[in-house]
């Protein structure tokens, strides 16, 4: 397992995100794209991630190094919240609790995402769905903020456009839902904007264009203390 150093903030420098749970980096190009230099902590590893990388276990990473981050991200895996895993009696360790007392013993600003299944145990979360930023998807994602930081939730769009059948081919007219052993990895690939990843990164990834817009409002809050643009 690779020993992590520590990352400061220098004067002009990019103000630093750590990503906990970071899978193949979908969040993270979002936050890059909007002007963080972004860390990528996952249990496993990622050859795909296309930032900095630690194999490391999320929570022990950021009880002992979030402080030193000017922001966070946190994605605690989701399958134990999604209908599909239930149905086939897969166990999965639950995450979010443990996640948010680590966030929260940073002092730092952060969100905590996760799916539809999750609400219940998220305090307060914002929706993001594709169409709030122009994606032919919807692949709707709850974000739990903390440490200082909120997020207002955007007005939600109509769903006009039918979805095709889950792991089924996306006929015309229709949105994919890019799940579980879907087909068109090519089209998701386009469609959400990560043309680096393979359909084990793309079934869970959050779209970059979410963490855009979360990472542009993370800058707003940030600015008078780091001494830079919004």
């Amino acid at each position: 397992m690779t020993q992590p150093n520590l990352i400061r903030r220098v004067h002009g420098h990019r103000p630093t995100l750590l990503d906990l749970y970071c899978c193949q980096g979908g969040a993270a190009k979002g936050y890059t794209d909007a002007g963080f230099d972004v860390t990528g902590v996952d249990k496993d590893p990622q050859p795909r991630y296309p930032y900095r990388f630690v194999q490391a276990d999320a929570i022990a990473f950021v009880l002992e190094h979030g402080a030193a981050f000017d922001f966070i991200h946190a994605s605690p895996p989701c399958q134990h919240d999604t209908d599909c895993q239930r149905l086939r009696g897969n166990d999965h360790p639950d995450l979010i609790a443990p996640t948010r007392a680590a966030l929260e013993s940073t002092g730092r600003p952060w969100v905590m995402e996760n799916v539809g299944g999750a609400v219940p145990k998220l305090r307060a979360p914002v929706m993001l769905c594709g169409q709030m930023f122009h994606l032919a998807n919807y692949r709707h994602r709850f974000f739990e903020t903390g440490g200082g930081f909120t997020l207002a939730q955007p007005d939600h769009p109509e769903h006009l456009v039918p979805q095709a059948k889950m792991g089924r081919p996306v006929p015309p007219g229709h949105y994919g839902q890019f799940v579980g052993n879907f087909s068109g990895v090519p089209l998701a690939r386009k469609v959400l904007g990560v043309p680096w990843m393979n359909r084990d990164g793309i079934r869970e990834c959050i779209p970059p264009a979410y963490a855009h817009h979360i990472g542009r409002a993370a800058l707003a809050t940030l600015a008078p203390a780091l001494g830079v643009a919004a």
